[in-house]
């Protein structure tokens, strides 16, 4: 087994106090500058790396936050980390970062992990809507918050986006574009992005005096590039084939251009396509791909934020808060083009 180097031998090396090690560590501008640097020589020379865990015991509180993700494959869960790994590093703390996979079994291992862990705080995604993951979570008084969801079972901070706002923005742009025969290709409607986002795109149809009927919706079975090439293959096969494509995700959209494009199916031409996220490959898509834009990063550093808020040092004060973001569309080439095909 490798030998773990532990202080008291870093400070035999050094010639000093296990207490001046510590210094050195955690108070280094107590030790003058040439024991610093006997000390930092030693600590070099073993390759010493102080345990996180005792040290953690001694403080009485970790300097690690879990993130939970849906989807890492997802660039929009990327922007979403990015972001709040920039706030805790401001802070002083580390991020763990974990895959549910949209699986509500993985979800709860990884929240049984956390709580193993003892972890400051949690952001989450959570796959499970009904809330019962968090709410068993809940009994271990570890703090979490709600990354792009709203869950009124779970009681707590969350930060998400007007999903409602944003089906409404992209459906409006494609009646605004002439169109009248738009499908909207959803992920799992167990999701309740999904169903907000539908809930926007009728709402923007009423708008227009038309009714549900005149919006088709496929389901695909997940939010990826391969469950968008299977739903434009089916699409393909619809007579008469659709005006406009509203996608749940962008991810969705790219694999529904892909399956256009291998079919000799010209976007805008034929068909105009929307997508939602603006993740960076909707602007270098073969054809640029219209989208509502999701502030992911500032997302992730502002559920960061209440975090750190209900963890600090003026936790007792803390209030819980649902931040609501607002979409913005983002017109590109994808849903711009001649009026043909569209009635």
């Amino acid at each position: 087994m490798a030998h773990t180097v532990g202080i008291k031998e870093v400070a035999r090396r050094a010639g000093v106090s296990v207490g001046t090690v510590s210094n050195v560590i955690n108070r280094p501008d107590m030790v003058a500058e040439e024991t610093r640097r006997r000390v930092r020589a030693a600590i070099n020379e073993l390759g010493y790396v102080r345990s996180e865990s005792a040290r953690q015991l001694r403080a009485g509180r970790s300097r690690i936050i879990a993130l939970l993700v849906l989807d890492m494959a997802n660039p929009f869960f990327v922007d979403v980390a990015m972001g709040a790994e920039r706030v805790a590093r401001a802070d002083g703390l580390g991020v763990m970062l974990c895959n549910s996979a949209q699986s509500v079994s993985e979800e709860a291992d990884y929240l049984s992990l956390f709580a193993e862990q003892r972890v400051r705080g949690v952001l989450v995604t959570p796959a499970d809507m009904t809330g019962r993951n968090l709410t068993a979570f809940r009994r271990h008084n570890i703090p979490f918050v709600l990354v792009d969801r709203v869950l009124p079972s779970a009681e707590g901070c969350s930060v998400s986006v007007d999903d409602v706002r944003g089906g409404a923005l992209a459906v409006r742009h494609l009646l605004a574009e002439g169109h009248e025969r738009i499908t909207y290709v959803s992920g799992p409607m167990s999701l309740q992005q999904c169903r907000d986002r539908l809930s926007g795109a009728l709402l923007a149809l009423e708008e227009a005096g038309r009714g549900p009927e005149d919006l088709r919706h496929l389901e695909a079975e997940r939010l990826d590039v391969a469950a968008g090439r299977d739903a434009g293959a089916r699409l393909l096969g619809v007579d008469p084939r659709p005006g406009a494509v509203f996608c749940a995700n962008d991810l969705l959209a790219l694999g529904v251009l892909q399956a256009f494009f291998a079919a000799g199916v010209r976007v805008p031409d034929d068909v105009a396509l929307v997508g939602y996220d603006d993740i960076e490959f909707a602007a270098a898509a073969a054809v640029p791909l219209t989208s509502v834009r999701q502030p992911a990063g500032r997302m992730g550093r502002e559920a960061a934020e209440l975090l750190l808020r209900e963890t600090g040092e003026d936790a007792a004060r803390h209030r819980h808060r649902r931040i609501v973001l607002e979409p913005e569309l983002i017109v590109r080439e994808s849903s711009l083009g001649p009026r043909a095909g569209r009635r």
